[in-house]
């Protein structure tokens, strides 16, 4: 910010010179840029500080916010300008403001408050001497007396303002409204814009007048042949005004101010300091009352701050006084009680939000340069957090099977959105895009996955293994649904052998996160499902938690893949709750087990699952396991049905186990067969 040492000594019981002031500031966090010797052009000397204000301190872009943290850092006095308004207003009868103007208010989200005064009967002429004094030694040019004015009241206080002659506003009314497509505008500084329909702008009954938060157009500014004034004094978004100064290339002292925030206090207060200046340099009568619409004046928010924190965080042995006292020198009212310091926080100090925030201050005033560095650093050594160790053991274990992680965006097309949302949700568009095709929030990463797949394909990528852990939402009556999801997509030229794949990689990760006791609850069992041809439920401890199955032709094509692929999407946190596993560890065997591999022939509806539970009923008192081998399908095996290959192991723990006592357990397992499933033994 460029600044006027002479100005900022007005407001300060003892000046301060260029050479105090570098130091000062820098050490407070406001390093100097530089500075310049100035001849005005009445003849009077100043220098010109250039001082670097960081973006979150939008309270130090005037001279008195700087001088504010001169006072705080010096033991110095702040002497704050006086303002008070023209007691006369005018004979009786005189029309008040809101009989000479009108304030259309459409967009209280872009502008959350909006002032107006207006002064009748001016005199546009030359500043006085130490009006230009003032606008010049802050590197501005002096134009005329109430155009000056309200740079000076914008250097002074931080916010900005705009007068409008008012006999050039149709219809002598604003109007504070979004442009229309197509409306075009010229700046003061005769740029020409063509305005986009999401900009804010300051109209009069037919026209823009004024870019809000930016620049005021040529048709309503201020010249020699003004009488009346419209003086505004308002706040804007400041994401809006940023916005719109990038987008038409067009930037100002005004939207500098209003890209980083201004006080909401201090649109009352700039707008009663421009109309006395105005009044006292350029005549005219002050009309009375102020039109002001929008939010109310905030109260002081509070913040409070552990005085232990505060020595822990700075590394330094402050006493409740102390702090106190520096929090006290920056306006804060700080209040002690035990171990706890509350501050009320000035409205123009927007960036004290945290307890960290007055730690920081604490610290900026004691001095950053005071702070001890300790030559050595101590180091708590903590175990890692389950929940990262449990993601890493699920990619361990995915990328043993030939799987790779994405991180795919997490907007969809409706289309998208609504073919794999679940059926107790609806999609969740972003509020308020209309343009863009992909605002639906995804409530499930297949989409996600399928659009990666169809990437990698058109990149000649194939047997492609993908998956995500990531979060999906959804609309559930109103109320936001939000799942941390997991899902995989597999390569399947093979249907029923990618389906296996990648049941395989479910069962062991579950084992890996769970242990055995939750893979003994993972369970699939056959569910009708139009977007997979076959399909499965994925039950954890007796629930759904998510579903498996090889894409439907349909969805398949509407993707654009060639080949098939299977999809698999569960609910992460069932399958993560109990991680890190309980394992139960025994002695290695002791004695050699038998195994016995059999082939049945069964209808094709029959599923492993269903021939498992067999096995498991026929209770074999040696049995330590049974495996799925394979499957085969053709003539000899006949029409609807197929075979399939199984194994058991069979184990006596204390001797060597012998045929002859497998061999009626294998038996048991064969009838047990034939009565659950009508198996029939392939020769």
């Amino acid at each position: 910010m460029k600044t006027s040492l002479a100005w900022l000594n007005s407001y300060l019981d003892k000046p301060i010179t260029a050479d105090e002031a570098e130091p000062l500031l820098t050490s407070v966090g406001f390093p100097f840029d530089g500075r310049d010797g100035l001849t005005l052009s009445t003849g009077a000397t100043d220098t010109l500080l250039d001082v670097e204000v960081t973006s979150n301190r939008g309270d130090c872009l005037s001279h008195l916010g700087l001088a504010r943290e001169v006072v705080a850092a010096s033991e110095r006095s702040l002497i704050p300008p006086a303002i008070e308004l023209p007691s006369d207003t005018g004979p009786a009868g005189t029309p008040g403001v809101s009989e000479l103007t009108s304030v259309e208010f459409n967009e209280p989200q872009l502008c959350p408050l909006y002032t107006a005064r207006v002064i009748t009967g001016v005199k546009i002429g030359p500043s006085p001497k130490w009006l230009i004094e003032r606008v010049e030694g802050a590197g501005l040019r002096s134009v005329n007396n109430v155009v000056d004015i309200t740079n000076f009241v914008l250097l002074e206080q931080g916010q900005p303002l705009h007068a409008f002659d008012m006999t050039k506003l149709a219809g002598r009314k604003i109007v504070v409204r979004r442009a229309k497509g197509g409306e075009r505008f010229i700046a003061i500084d005769g740029t020409k814009h063509e305005l986009r329909e999401k900009m804010l702008v300051i109209a009069d009954a037919e026209k823009p007048v004024a870019v809000a938060g930016v620049m005021g157009g040529q048709d309503s500014e201020v010249t020699e042949t003004t009488t009346d004034i419209l003086l505004e004094s308002a706040i804007f978004e400041p994401l809006s005004v940023r916005s719109t100064s990038r987008a038409l290339k067009l930037a100002s002292d005004s939207s500098f101010r209003f890209e980083r925030g201004v006080d909401p206090l201090g649109v009352d207060r700039a707008s009663r300091r421009a109309a006395q200046l105005i009044v006292e340099l350029a005549g005219g009568t002050l009309a009375d009352g102020v039109i002001r619409i929008g939010e109310d004046e905030p109260a002081a928010a509070k913040v409070s701050m552990r005085i232990s924190r505060c020595k822990a965080l700075l590394g330094i042995d402050l006493n409740a006084d102390q702090i106190c006292d520096s929090l006290a020198r920056l306006g804060l009212s700080p209040q002690a009680a035990d171990d706890k310091v509350t501050c009320a926080i000035p409205t123009f100090r927007m960036d004290l939000k945290r307890e960290v925030d007055l730690i920081e201050e604490v610290g900026r005033l004691f001095g950053y340069d005071n702070l001890s560095v300790n030559a050595r650093l101590e180091l708590e050594v903590r175990p890692k957090q389950t929940d990262i160790t449990a993601r890493q053991e699920l990619g361990r274990v995915l990328a043993a099977h030939g799987y790779h992680e994405t991180i795919t965006p997490s907007l969809l097309t409706e289309t998208h959105a609504a073919t794999f949302c679940p059926d107790s949700l609806k999609p969740m568009a972003l509020a308020g895009e209309t343009r863009r095709k992909d605002k639906f929030l995804r409530p499930s990463l297949l989409p996600s996955l399928l659009n990666c797949r169809k990437h990698n394909q058109d990149r000649g990528n194939d047997e492609v293994r993908l998956f995500e852990v990531a979060g999906t939402w959804g609309d559930q009556e109103g109320k936001t649904n939000q799942v941390t999801s997991f899902a995989t997509l597999t390569d399947a030229h093979d249907p029923h052998e990618g389906f296996r794949n990648a049941r395989g990689a479910i069962e062991e990760l579950t084992e890996t996160l769970g242990g055995e006791a939750a893979s003994k609850t993972l369970v699939f069992e056959p569910v009708e499902d139009a977007r997979y041809q076959p399909a499965a439920k994925v039950m954890l401890l007796g629930e759904e938690r998510g579903r498996i199955g090889v894409l439907c032709d349909t969805l398949q094509n509407q993707f654009g893949l060639q080949a098939p692929v299977v999809l698999m999407e569960v609910d992460y946190v069932p399958f993560a709750a109990n991680f890190p596993p309980k394992r139960t560890v025994g002695d290695l065997p002791r004695f050699p087990g038998i195994e016995r591999d059999l082939s049945i022939i069964v209808d094709e509806a029959i599923t492993w699952r269903q021939v498992e539970r067999c096995v498991e009923n026929a209770a074999p008192q040696m049995l330590e396991d049974v495996q799925f081998l394979t499957i085969f399908r053709g003539k000899q095996i006949g029409k609807g049905k197929k075979s399939l290959s199984l194994r058991m192991r069979f184990r006596n723990p204390d001797a060597t186990l012998r045929h002859d006592e497998v061999d009626p357990q294998v038996n048991a397992v064969v009838e047990k067969l034939k009565q659950g499933v009508g198996a029939e033994l392939r020769g």
